[in-house]
């Protein structure tokens, strides 16, 4: 009788337990949720962000916190994102530089885009704008390569820094032309604009929102974009490729978490972040924001680096693009 009431007070136990066990699996989450940003706060990144947690908090039934880590082209956001505890309730917005440029121009890195992080989903990319001043006579490729061809001295472009995307789809360009422009890195979109306008640089590249902004005020032209397919904010500008040169290069961004978090807790986020990026009000905003907004699942994260990868390695050993 003893022997059979043990037996019978084993199995209840381990009914609670498989119980309270599934119970807390099937709460997740049970709090807030932060998503780190790893650019400065008051730009595109920022706006991105904010759009996508607001709606993400919303299909958790948790609200997500947006939350800084400034720094170091990404890798401080990046590497407080792959020690945090794996426990599905920190998140990081990250772009190519964090995942793929970052590990081609640092021989060294805290963190390994493959191995450091859980993939939740693609939330979409945004092309580049070739931007060059009023003083520049040329209103395409062609024409502007040309010039820089009969007379490089007069040519200078600026960049959001060395080792940044803007850098890396110049040289891309150049290196498609057969020319050399003489590279200024700026500490970010806002000077290198500034400096556009004012005449100081012939050339930049920058989002295509920025550029829109800047073309307003009618002391810089956009003389075509860096995606694949024409933007839609832009549709009558050219991409780079139309125009005669082999350059396709889209920033694209991805929501992560560190790597190990628990199967149940990934499977919630990305059936969370996949309803936030079918979202008609989140498409409008983010495509207002020069975004392609077409959701990627988990297993196109890796094939996106190796792309990057193949198409940014080639270059940046030519140009000698590195931060070591």
């Amino acid at each position: 009788m003893r022997s059979s009431f043990h037996t019978l007070a084993k199995l209840l136990v381990g009914a609670a337990v498989l119980s309270m066990g599934a119970s807390a699996m099937a709460a997740f989450p049970e709090k807030p949720v932060k998503l780190i940003v790893p650019f400065p706060a008051g730009g595109l990144a920022d706006t991105v962000a904010r759009v996508i947690a607001d709606r993400l908090g919303k299909s958790l039934g948790q609200p997500v916190i947006v939350d800084y880590k400034a720094g170091a082209a990404t890798i401080i956001g990046a590497d407080f994102t792959a020690k945090a505890d794996r426990d599905g309730y920190t998140l990081l917005l990250g772009s190519a530089t964090t995942f793929a440029v970052n590990p081609i121009i640092y021989s060294k890195l805290p963190y390994d885009p493959l191995k450091s992080f859980e993939p939740i989903g693609i939330v979409g990319s945004n092309a580049l704008a070739l931007l060059a001043n009023t003083t520049v006579p040329a209103n395409d490729v062609k024409a502007l390569v040309d010039e820089i061809k009969s007379d490089p001295a007069k040519f200078s472009y600026g960049s959001h820094g060395s080792g940044s995307t803007v850098h890396f789809a110049a040289e891309m360009l150049w290196h498609a032309a057969g020319v050399k422009v003489l590279h200024i890195p700026y500490k970010g979109s806002a000077p290198a604009m500034t400096d556009l306008m004012g005449g100081q640089i012939n050339l930049t590249f920058d989002s295509v929102p920025a550029a829109m902004a800047a073309a307003k005020g009618g002391r810089i032209k956009i003389l075509a974009t860096t995606g694949r397919q024409r933007a839609s904010l832009l549709p009558d500008v050219p991409t780079i490729s139309e125009s005669g040169y082999p350059v396709a290069l889209e920033a694209w961004w991805a929501v992560v978490a560190p790597s190990g978090i628990p199967e149940q807790a990934k499977t919630v986020l990305v059936k969370a972040l996949a309803e936030t990026m079918a979202d008609n009000g989140v498409h409008d905003k983010l495509v207002g924001l020069g975004f392609d907004t077409k959701y990627g699942q988990p297993d196109q994260y890796a094939s996106l680096i190796k792309q990057d990868t193949d198409n940014l390695a080639p270059i940046a050993k030519a140009k000698n693009i590195r931060q070591d």
